[in-house]
């Protein structure tokens, strides 16, 4: 697969006949996780849960079984965090698996980043919806779905873990939206590179600092804060919506001559250089080491007392909902 090309799937050619009679034990029930069982149960799929706080699931009627079950399952679906997975699945999972297997991810890292290896025989697999839980159930409510990415790693003993990817996918109605073939690899660097530079870390950083540039040069902080921080959910839904091009035509002719003279301005070699040294550590692993290290205790808090979120606090106790979209 070359790197401008990609493969997308739809309807018919994602069947879901690859889980048929089959047993499905996803593990783990958080918001993910419960989106994941109840979409598939929905579209016929036998799902249990394996989780330890086991009221939930229950509540919401579905069995549950514990690990040392997990022989007696086609897919294995892995709905925990990255950190935990390595020592979950080394400690836990593997003593108990049966040859012919297929063990599901819904994010590539752990697989990625070898941080844990699975015996011949056992399938390795992924389908990662491009989208939070809620969003993943409220779709497939609305009788629509997300796309997802999708990959095999590694086949099982009967070749049938693509088959099962594709019935994975389409029990969530991904094969409503569109499935994309891609690499356990390509999900992961990307996936971490657009949370690390615009999803998350970038917007952070730059609503901070242009908020902290008005209120420095004297501008009232509720001010600030509105501008620059409140306000980006609409652009964001214009975007999400239909496209740049479409947002640059909604925006007043002031806002879009504004954003092309940032854009010039803000996009220069400098931060080129900054993505590429973002991307670098993704690629070289530097990041996985620091989240498998727990860097993240240490960071943690900052956001929380600083003063864009107070003034944040603020505006969202007047601000009437629907007013940021």
């Amino acid at each position: 697969m070359s790197a401008d090309s990609i493969t997308i799937l739809k309807g018919s050619e994602v069947p879901i006949d690859g889980l048929a009679k089959k047993q499905v034990l996803l593990v783990g029930y958080g918001n993910q996780g419960a989106a994941h069982a109840k979409n598939m149960r929905e579209s016929g799929i036998d799902v249990t849960i394996c989780t330890r706080q086991t009221n939930a699931a229950i509540e919401d009627g579905f069995e549950v079984a514990t690990i040392e079950n997990a022989g007696l399952f086609d897919l294995i679906i892995l709905a925990l965090p990255d950190d935990v997975q390595p020592a979950f699945i080394t400690e836990q999972l593997l003593p108990n698996l049966s040859e012919g297997t297929t063990v599901g991810f819904i994010h590539g890292f752990t697989v990625h980043y070898k941080l844990c290896e699975f015996p011949e025989g056992i399938g390795v697999v992924m389908v990662a919806p491009k989208g939070p839980g809620k969003t993943l159930r409220d779709a497939y409510k609305a009788g629509k779905g997300i796309p997802s990415l999708v990959a095999i790693h590694q086949d099982n003993s009967t070749r049938t873990a693509r088959a099962i990817t594709l019935a994975w996918a389409a029990g969530l109605g991904s094969n409503r939206a569109g499935v994309i073939e891609t690499s356990f690899k390509d999900e992961t660097e990307t996936d971490l590179f657009g949370e690390q530079t615009i999803i998350v870390g970038g917007m952070l950083a730059l609503m901070k600092a242009s908020y902290e540039t008005l209120v420095d040069a004297g501008y009232p902080k509720h001010l600030a804060y509105i501008e620059c921080c409140h306000e980006v959910k609409q652009v964001a839904d214009l975007v999400y919506d239909k496209g740049i091009a479409h947002m640059l035509e909604a925006i007043s002719d002031t806002a879009e001559l504004g954003a092309y003279a940032a854009i010039d301005e803000l996009d220069d070699e400098t931060l080129r250089t900054k993505l590429r040294n973002v991307l670098k550590t993704i690629q070289e692993g530097t990041f996985a080491s620091d989240m498998m290290n727990n860097k993240i205790r240490h960071l943690r808090g900052d956001f929380k007392e600083s003063e864009i979120e107070q003034i944040g606090k603020e505006i969202r106790s007047f601000m009437p909902k629907g007013t940021d979209g």
